[in-house]
């Protein structure tokens, strides 16, 4: 018995006694409430309803591969190789490079419920409560090399933003890998972050698996816990089918992808500058220990942000680079 087991029979919102959960899953009513505990650390709010049992305290869409799969267009279809749905793992980033060393990886989609060891740029931890963000990895192999890939993560961006758009939502874009939206307080916080990892030959073949982690709803325990501002999908359209949401964001990247390579982040720069954040905005520019204040420019072809420091001005190629905005 997993957890995503007993995921499954909440996921309704309704209630449900110890004896029928215990009855569905083969197991104790004590067992029961031992992965009931389980779930409350995993970031997932049980309420306990007296004389009756537990139910969620917000209704969850589990992930089902048949319905993400049945949503994709035909391109997108074709596209992908396989299609793999996941209650746990350290990495979705992980389990795709994995494959890549096995001889597949190539179209291929991994979605998770929850990770355990997810990370994003400079290896920072991303906390992911179960059944409530969308974690999703795609592996994609280039025959260009790595000088191809100039921009990837951006183009990322624009994707993934225009799928909100089309859910009503109106996210913007922080270089290089970063989805904002507003909270309710009309601050911008991130959303969701993209890690793209890349291994293979500088100028032949190259293996990339692209991550994106984002928030659809955060208890508010977890929100503290963070010890930064984040936003939430929950906050702007409370309604979004998880899986079609999934699906959309899947055939994105696959059509992408599928062009990325001839086309060059020239494509897609015009989009992601149209959602630029910090545009003609002092931004805080950290290299290392080293911080300067800059004013934002727009990113050019190659995917680097060009700034403005005292008059002079200079392009931002990543790497170990972050910028932030000033309040």
């Amino acid at each position: 018995m997993t957890i995503g087991n007993l995921m499954r029979l909440l996921s309704d919102g309704e209630v449900h006694s110890g004896e029928q959960l215990g009855k569905a899953l083969g197991i104790s009513r004590a067992a029961v409430w031992k992965q009931l505990k389980k779930l409350e650390t995993a970031g997932v709010e049980v309420s306990a309803v007296k004389g009756r049992g537990y139910q969620l305290a917000q209704p969850l869409t589990p992930l089902d591969g048949a319905r993400i799969v049945a949503h994709l267009p035909a391109d997108a279809r074709r596209r992908l190789a396989r299609l793999f749905v996941e209650d746990t793992l350290p990495s979705s980033n992980e389990y795709l490079r994995r494959r890549f060393s096995q001889g597949a990886g190539h179209g291929e989609v991994c979605l998770v419920e929850q990770q355990s060891a997810g990370r994003g740029r400079r290896g920072r931890a991303w906390l992911t409560p179960w059944g409530q963000s969308l974690m999703l990895s795609v592996g994609w192999r280039f025959d260009s090399g790595v000088a191809a890939l100039e921009g990837l993560s951006l183009a990322i961006g624009v994707v993934v933003a225009e799928v909100l758009e089309r859910y009503g939502a109106r996210p913007q874009l922080k270089w290089p890998n970063d989805i904002l939206l507003a909270t309710p307080d009309g601050s911008l916080a991130k959303l969701a972050g993209i890690l793209v990892e890349v291994t293979g030959d500088a100028a032949g073949p190259c293996d990339v698996v692209l991550g994106v982690g984002m928030n659809l709803a955060l208890p508010e325990t977890l929100r503290k816990a963070i010890g930064q501002p984040v936003a939430v999908l929950a906050d702007a359209c409370p309604d979004i089918d998880r899986n079609a949401l999934a699906a959309d964001v899947v055939a994105g990247l696959l059509a992408m992808l599928a062009t990325f390579e001839s086309e060059g982040f020239g494509a897609w720069r015009g989009e992601w500058n149209r959602r630029h954040a910090y545009a003609g905005h002092s931004v805080d520019v950290l290299v290392g220990n080293a911080q300067s204040v800059a004013v934002a420019g727009e990113v050019d072809s190659a995917g680097n942000l060009w700034v403005s420091e005292g008059g002079t001005e200079r392009a931002l190629a990543g790497g170990e680079i972050s910028v932030r905005g000033r309040p």
